[in-house]
């Protein structure tokens, strides 16, 4: 406790706080300017190390030495990282970092308005900076996943392309790893790799693990595609013959499919884990790909996370090769643009359903009952009557701000990833109906991908670039037709490719094996489309249909299910109340728990569960034509 000033004592504080404050409105602290980005080669090689030895104790060790002249350098670290599509660069799990030249210590501070920027003044006669920090990494007592951006700083005005460095890392005793990266030698428990632009070690994560598993997934062909699977246990790493052959059957396809590939070597880099987020995020000659503990050994969890490495896998081609124009830059520093995402993520969601039937992974009923439940979800999204499928892709760097929890419909979030894959089927049917079949979406994959085969080197593209490859196939008026559904706010779902295809969608209330697990995995009942909430495994709304007749009553995110009809709440007393108030003029009573307070509500709804499925319309379909398998 701070005892109170005498009078006098007060007022002289008072006299030079105000001193201070006028000094300093006078004479505001500014940083230095960065420098812009350069096309031009960088002096001399950085050489970084990262010693995984303590990744038991969630800590990365950093050896980083930049060499530098005399004078004032900025040093960056990575904000906007490609395919995350948002300023988040993990800098707060960033600590102790030390600089030092010629043995000493030197300052640094950080930018007033770019605080991922940091400025060092050089002293004469130094010819190389060392830094030295620790990552403060999530517990992965038997793996890391290292992503380069996440332990390095680079130095500003060059771009990333024109950096060399010499990475290595040192390896917990015992374990082996995987990366695009080649490796140069290893010494011990240390493995040193080739040298690589800044930009390409960013783009090339290293995985690794204490249980390891390598499968070549392109036996005797030229190019090596592979593989990598670390996790939880050894059993967890382990594929079946049959998860082998589809994933085998995926690379065919795709080459297939797209006529060029893009990467001198290709490695799916798998963790199995329910210790880790649960994602994937591509990589021009790798992928970081990271699923349930069970992926491998559950049968229905393989088959409901099937389309993820194709995903990460197509993005090789769209997004890493071609590349939308606004979304690359020299360095990553510079804001991304998201305005094509739903072509970057959209398509790539499409070929992704596409190539996951195609392969075996999936059959054609199973991407049937995915659709399904991709329109079914895009058309309860209440948000649409003010926000567009454009507006998703434009407004999508917020999300790493946060926000409050629920009302996701009404929100909406990420929808270029769902329905752009809706807009390309109705692309893909388009053509094929205005062609009579002649035409299909597969001739614009290998015109807008299919050249320059084994470059990995960015080529990007414009609105105007995709319109016109549309119209090179099957002549139409493609920028109107897809602007009609990007601009679109209303009360419908503007894409009708499930149609265009041959199909319609119908709800009962049987369940699909897609929407029992994803109960499963998300430990959560999902009746978004009967009674209009979703509840997690303790009971509490996660979401709820906006002006729905739940959330009418009182059902809003946030609020806890405490007993239905006077029983103890459970996923099965829950779906049992509507299934019993259908057809009935008694409403489903709630006794619901808002932060302390309790409350009796009743909800009138009737019409008992609702789960999506496709069923045959009218025309030819399409859909099963186009999961047939190339030849």
């Amino acid at each position: 406790m701070r005892l109170p000033l005498r009078r006098a004592t007060l007022a002289a504080a008072v006299l030079s706080a105000m001193a201070i404050s006028a000094a300093a409105s006078a004479a505001p602290a500014v940083s230095p300017p960065i420098p812009a980005a350069v096309d031009k080669p960088y002096a001399g090689n950085i050489t970084l190390n990262v010693d995984l030895s303590d990744a038991a104790k969630n800590i990365f060790r950093v050896k980083e030495t930049i060499p530098v002249t005399a004078g004032h350098v900025v040093l960056h670290y990575p904000k906007w990282i490609p395919g995350v599509h948002g300023p988040s660069g993990p800098l707060s799990n960033v600590a102790g970092i030390q600089v030092t030249a010629n043995g000493k210590k030197i300052p640094w501070r950080r930018d007033l308005q770019e605080m991922y920027a940091f400025h060092v003044d050089v002293p004469e006669g130094t010819d190389k900076l060392e830094l030295s920090f620790v990552y403060l990494a999530p517990a992965t007592p038997n793996y890391v996943p290292l992503s380069f951006n996440e332990v390095s700083f680079y130095p500003a005005g060059y771009y990333a392309s024109q950096i060399k460095v010499d990475p290595s890392v040192t390896l917990p005793a015992g374990w082996k790893y995987a990366s695009a990266l080649e490796t140069a030698s290893q010494s011990g428990n240390t493995v040193s790799f080739k040298t690589v632009s800044y930009e390409n070690l960013v783009d090339s994560p290293v995985m690794s693990g204490k249980y390891f598993n390598r499968i070549d997934l392109a036996p005797g062909q030229e190019t090596q595609v592979h593989l990598d699977i670390t996790g939880d246990t050894a059993a967890g790493v382990k594929a079946t013959d049959k998860q082998i052959e589809v994933q085998r059957n995926l690379i065919v396809q795709a080459n297939k499919l797209f006529g060029a590939h893009h990467y001198g070597h290709y490695d799916f880099l798998l963790v199995t884990s329910d210790h880790t987020g649960h994602f994937g995020l591509e990589h021009h000659q790798s992928s970081d790909d990271r699923l349930f503990a069970n992926f491998l050994t559950d049968a229905d969890v393989n088959v409901a996370a099937g389309t993820l490495l194709p995903h990460e896998y197509i993005h090789s081609w769209n997004g890493k090769f071609r590349r939308p124009a606004d979304l690359w830059t020299p360095t990553f520093a510079e804001p991304m643009q998201d305005d094509l995402l739903w072509v970057y993520e959209g398509l790539t969601d499409y070929w992704a359903g596409v190539l996951t039937a195609r392969s075996g992974i999936w059959t054609t009923d199973q991407w049937r009952d995915s659709l399904a439940g991709i329109a079914a979800d895009m058309s309860a999204r209440t948000g649409r009557s003010w926000r567009s499928l454009q507006d998703t892709a434009d407004g999508i760097p917020l999300s790493s701000r946060g926000g409050s929890p629920g009302w996701g419909n009404l929100r909406r979030s990420s929808d270029y990833y769902p329905e752009g894959q809706l807009l390309w089927l109705d692309v893909d049917t388009k053509m094929r109906d205005l062609s009579g079949g002649k035409h299909t979406l597969d001739e614009f994959a290998k015109a807008f991908y299919g050249m320059d085969n084994g470059s990995y080197t960015p080529k990007t593209y414009t609105f105007e670039d995709v319109v016109s490859t549309l119209n090179g196939i099957q002549p139409f008026d493609w920028a109107s037709f897809l602007r009609q559904r990007l601009d679109y706010t209303g009360d419908t779902l503007p894409e009708h490719g499930i149609e265009g295809g041959g199909w319609k969608l119908v709800y009962d209330d049987k369940p699909t094996a897609f929407a029992k697990t994803a109960e499963k995995i998300r430990k959560s009942v999902n009746l978004a489309y009967s009674l209009g909430i979703v509840v997690n495994d303790k009971g509490s709304v996660t979401d709820a249909q906006w002006d729905g007749v739940a959330a009418k009553a009182g059902l809003v995110p946030g609020v806890q299910l405490v007993a239905i009809n006077g029983k103890d709440y459970s996923a099965q007393v829950l779906k049992d109340a509507v299934t019993a108030a259908k057809g009935t003029s008694t409403p489903i009573e709630f006794l619901i728990k808002s932060t302390d307070d309790y409350a009796t509500i009743k909800v009138d709804y009737h019409e008992g569960l609702k789960y999506p499925h496709l069923v045959r319309g009218e025309g030819k379909d399409l859909i099963g034509a186009i999961a047939t398998p190339k030849k």
